[in-house]
């Protein structure tokens, strides 16, 4: 079984494609959260995710962009998220609203367990490589999955231990790690494999889409250098 794991978004649609077009056929997806937030296509970024029957958790954007609760965000991710919730329609909202902080469930006899930041702090906490392996014990006597899925960092990787695995598949949308292609993993359940991919996108599609909605033109740049 192959599993498409993705997390981060960020309404980037050309990054979003550029993915999905890469990664070819797939069994089930995953995402680990903020589908929305920042970028310029979030209603596009919904629809292909709902519609190709992606299972996701709540990512603190999405959270933001479906209650309008904004105080813990700084002033250009607050400007972010008003503007994509002024881009989205009110099926859209209500479907992010109604998305789980903990997503649990099984695919090919392999337990998974999704959260966007951390098992005890889902939409806030920022988990590391060097966080997961410090904390790995704590984290698998947690999830009871064979498989944990995290997010929010916007960096990928995997950390292995006692046959059970720790991994974050980067963020596709707006990656942190110094890289500014998409990033996102793939699941060999046969092999038993977790394989970490970048991509090319269009960047200028989506910087230019960015200045046309008014967005802060810092989310533009950023991309370019993978910051």
């Amino acid at each position: 079984m192959r599993i498409l794991v993705i997390s981060d978004v960020h309404s980037n649609l050309a990054a979003l494609e550029s993915v999905l077009d890469d990664v070819g056929h797939y069994d089930a997806a995953i995402c680990a959260g903020d589908i929305v937030g920042y970028g310029p296509n979030p209603e596009e970024c919904v629809d292909r995710l709902y519609f190709k029957g992606f299972h996701c958790v709540l990512g603190n954007h999405d959270a933001a962009v479906a209650t309008s609760e904004t105080d813990w965000f700084n002033d250009d991710a607050q400007t972010a998220i008003r503007i994509n919730r002024s881009q989205l329609s009110l099926t859209s909202l209500r479907w992010l609203g109604s998305l789980p902080t903990v997503l649990k469930l099984e695919l090919d006899g392999i337990r998974f367990a999704v959260y966007h930041g951390s098992p005890t702090q889902p939409l806030t906490s920022y988990i590391y490589a060097d966080d997961a392996r410090t904390h790995a014990d704590q984290i698998i006597q947690q999830t009871a999955a064979d498989i944990t899925i995290l997010g929010h960092t916007h960096i990928p990787y995997s950390v292995n231990k006692h046959d059970k695995h720790i991994t974050n598949p980067g963020s596709v949308g707006q990656p942190r790690d110094n890289d500014p292609r998409a990033s996102y993993a793939l699941i060999e359940t046969v092999e038993n494999t977790i394989e970490h991919r970048r991509v090319i996108y269009n960047i200028d599609a989506t910087a230019e889409a960015i200045d046309i909605a008014g967005l802060p033109h810092r989310f533009a740049t950023r991309l370019y250098a993978g910051t």
